[in-house]
């Protein structure tokens, strides 16, 4: 059965991949990824489009560094959960972190459009001499509403008062809820006000 592991070196990891990926840091996939690491995503979407299976670090930092940062921008992705949980082996060569919510807020500058996304993280990490890789990360988007935002206001408003990039479910709430009740053209953000669940059993390890 899988122990739960101490979470904080696996925090450190997921702080350093959003940290490559929202502020377009290519070099820091590297610090966090196997080189032979595999990405997958599955879509539930037709707002955003990315290839199906990913293999290799440098590949990797393509998909989710490089080409997403030149298509979007100001980009702020929250982890929506309360505690971390991670679990594997004893000796933490296999360890998981299954069904991790996230929500995405961010913006398309060639369309003057705010996008906003939720969905799951299931990652797989391995230990190696220089501490925990990611050998696999799997990302489900589950929905991703695009609205025009000129000003940029919109986007300002949904990110001010958010804490990034840890996001407790309960605050998450309590600010999304609030902006749909007060900003009418922004009711929509009532469907993004709870994290995404995802059985675990839907992912599984590549091959």
């Amino acid at each position: 059965m899988p122990l739960p592991l101490s979470p904080t070196p696996y925090r450190v990891a997921l702080e350093t991949y959003i940290d490559a990926k929202d502020n377009t840091r290519s070099e820091r996939i590297d610090e966090i990824f196997a080189a032979d690491a595999v990405l997958t995503f599955s879509l539930a979407t037709e707002n955003i489009a990315f290839p199906a299976r990913t293999v290799g670090a440098a590949a990797i930092a393509k998909t989710l560094v490089s080409d997403f940062g030149a298509q979007y921008a100001q980009c702020r992705t929250y982890y929506v959960c309360d505690t971390l949980h991670v679990s594997g082996t004893e000796d933490a060569t296999d360890a998981r972190v299954d069904a991790l919510p996230w929500l995405v807020v961010m913006r398309e500058p060639a369309t003057a459009s705010l996008r906003v996304g939720h969905g799951v993280y299931h990652w797989m990490f391995a230990r190696d001499a220089a501490g925990v890789r990611a050998t696999h990360l799997h990302i489900h988007i589950a929905r991703m509403d695009v609205v025009a935002d000129p000003d940029g206001v919109a986007l300002a408003t949904l990110q001010d008062g958010l804490s990034y990039p840890w996001l407790r479910p309960e605050a998450l709430s309590e600010h999304f809820l609030s902006i749909a009740r007060e900003v009418p053209a922004l009711a929509f953000v009532e469907a993004f006000s709870r994290p995404v669940t995802m059985p675990v059993a839907s992912v599984s390890k590549p091959k």
